[in-house]
């Protein structure tokens, strides 16, 4: 067997499958209420523990990918993809539960990523990339959002 159906009655409530036949479940699949597929579970280490979800549109285009970091199950980092390519990921890399890291993406490269230092549940510090390789610091230390570079060390 490398399929099991998890059902309410005659309505499919999860499937699991085992894609390459090694006895680990490899795709995790979940259905709304009105039987649509609502997010894919996939284990990023390929060893059976369920770890990401990748969310779609109604064409099938990925759109979100929800992340577990320390594998417990409690996401910690979402990445939001549009035309197949990732724009943004925000992340708790501290593990409070609230975002402190945003990235964001031009052309497929790292544009800027800004990290909330002071834990206000908003950036304060941000390094932009520029598409020749340079890097800028800068801050917000009022945390009005307005970021200035940041004064040169002396």
């Amino acid at each position: 067997m490398d399929t099991w159906s998890y059902m309410d009655g005659s309505r499919v409530v999860r499937i699991e499958i085992d894609q390459n036949e090694d006895g680990l479940i490899d795709r995790w699949e979940y259905y709304d209420a009105s039987r649509t597929l609502e997010k894919v579970g996939f284990s990023r280490l390929n060893d059976g523990k369920e770890d990401a979800w990748s969310f779609a549109d109604a064409d099938g285009a990925i759109t979100r990918i929800e992340v577990s970091t320390k594998r417990d199950g409690k996401v910690s980092r979402i990445e939001h993809f549009r035309a197949g390519r990732m724009i943004t990921a925000e992340e708790d890399t501290d593990g409070d539960g609230r975002m402190d890291k945003w990235e964001t993406y031009e052309d497929g490269r790292l544009a800027m990523v800004a990290f909330d230092t002071q834990h206000r549940g908003a950036p304060d510090r941000r390094l932009v990339y520029g598409s020749g390789g340079s890097v800028r610091v800068e801050v917000d230390a009022r945390g009005d959002g307005t970021f200035v570079a940041e004064p040169a060390a002396k």
